[in-house]
């Protein structure tokens, strides 16, 4: 894409009057959540403890030194905050429930019943106000004991142990529950978690294959809970489930054929090494091409558990990368030097890519979010698809009044841009669609 024609129509977003009309009457506006970052209660109503208190509270694992210990204190102010996505007019709630909070070991030999009472107060409540419950069963908080008992992702073991845990959610909220989502963001629990080690457990020590092996367990455990589900539940509930992926927009730099397959290669390493087992039986090629024996295999039976095991494909998407092809990426992560490829955030005469939000990753692109929906479309068939999470973080400014910080500008254009990206894309591809904000 040129800048200018990306200048031009970002003027053209900006100067159009962005409805509801835009949109299918379909289309689900909604906003998300997950457990850890919003519950608090750490060690109320029966919980355990989940990897992430773990992580947060080892010294110079979280720059600010926080942790969810008390969050925004969701588990006793929920009532309040549904009130508030009331009061804004979203139709749709997504909420992770915390699997150490239903069974505190994780191994699902104990029901923590004060967990259930706790998720089926919250699911009323939203029912209540006309608000549909969206229920991420896993969204990075592994119980401790998973961890430390068994290696948690490491081990095979836990896939039979996430099936337990979700037909557990499944018995006691799918009578009102009707959209399931089993896992958020593998892949940043893949490298992150077990490769580069930023985010829980931590671990880095082996990531030139640990990563891959945490992928491949998620994804059974992902198909496991589908089979469960399929089998025992969808005919009397009538709810769907499906898989949240990730995607950073890949870019080709220029029109080089080498910046162009490298561009695919990128996307090849987010969206196909989860999408490609589910709708085309492995790996995507150059994974296996690439990767080698690190990759895992999958037996005929797997693959079949894995077939078109999703309802929906959830998508949360931040930002954009301009991808050129590299002989020896600058990245010190192994999954990312594996990719041959350099992210660049600049156009090329040295331009960002787009303005920047507080966090150092996170730039604003909207035309990205058009471009990987399309993909989706194209490359998987034409599967219904939901926008789980998407938006920008600013600075903070203690200086600043109330009231300055408030109105938020550059969110809501961010928002504003990015929305109208999608409602293109519905036009462009007549695919109903819809969209979740992450708070």
């Amino acid at each position: 894409m040129a800048k200018e024609e990306e200048q031009q129509q970002q003027q053209q977003q900006l100067d159009h009057h962005l409805s509801r009309s835009d949109f299918p009457p379909a289309f689900v506006f909604g906003v998300a959540t997950s457990a850890y970052q919003i519950e608090g209660a750490s060690g109320e109503g029966g919980r355990g403890a989940s990897i992430w208190d773990a992580f947060s509270h080892v010294e110079g694992r979280i720059v600010d030194g926080s942790n969810g210990d008390v969050a925004v204190d969701h588990y006793h102010r929920y009532e309040e905050d549904i009130d508030l996505i009331a009061k804004l007019g979203f139709d749709a709630y997504r909420f992770s429930i915390s699997w150490s909070r239903i069974y505190p070991d994780g191994l699902g030999s104990q029901i923590n019943m004060e967990g259930i009472t706790f998720y089926n107060k919250l699911i009323d409540a939203l029912l209540k106000k006309g608000i549909q419950p969206y229920v991420t069963l896993y969204h990075w908080d592994l119980p401790l004991h998973l961890h430390d008992s068994m290696g948690g992702w490491l081990s095979k073991q836990i896939v039979n142990c996430f099936a337990t845990y979700a037909e557990t959610c499944f018995a006691n909220f799918g009578d009102r529950v009707k959209n399931w989502i089993t896992i958020n963001e593998p892949l940043q629990t893949a490298v992150n978690g077990y490769g580069i080690g930023i985010f829980a457990p931590g671990r880095c020590e082996c990531s030139d294959t640990e990563p891959y092996l945490v992928t491949h367990h998620q994804l059974l455990a992902h198909a496991a809970a589908v089979s469960v589900y399929r089998k025992k539940y969808r005919d009397q509930q009538g709810g769907q489930i499906g898989l949240v992926v990730d995607c950073e927009w890949a870019e080709a730099y220029s029109q080089k054929t080498e910046d162009k397959d490298a561009a695919a290669r990128r996307l090849d390493f987010q969206l196909g090494w989860y999408l490609d087992p589910i709708y085309y039986g492995d790996y995507p090629k150059v994974m296996r091409e690439i990767v080698g024996d690190r990759l895992p295999k999958f037996s005929e039976e797997e693959i079949e558990l894995l077939r078109n095991s999703v309802d929906f494909v959830g998508l949360n998407h931040y930002t954009t990368r301009f991808i050129a092809h590299a002989n020896e990426s600058p990245e010190e992560s192994d999954f990312y030097k594996a990719q041959q490829m350099e992210r660049i955030e600049k156009w090329e005469g040295g331009e960002a890519i787009g303005e920047r939000a507080a966090s150092e990753w996170l730039y604003v692109v909207p035309w990205g979010i058009r471009k990987v929906l399309n993909y989706i479309v194209q490359r998987y068939n034409n599967p219904p698809i939901y926008v789980t999470e998407n938006g920008m973080d600013d600075e903070d400014n203690d200086l600043s009044p109330l009231h300055e910080m408030l109105d938020d500008k550059l969110r809501t254009t961010y928002f504003k841009r990015y929305l109208a990206e999608v409602a293109q894309a519905v036009k462009c591809l007549d695919q109903p669609g819809k969209e979740e904000s992450t708070g």
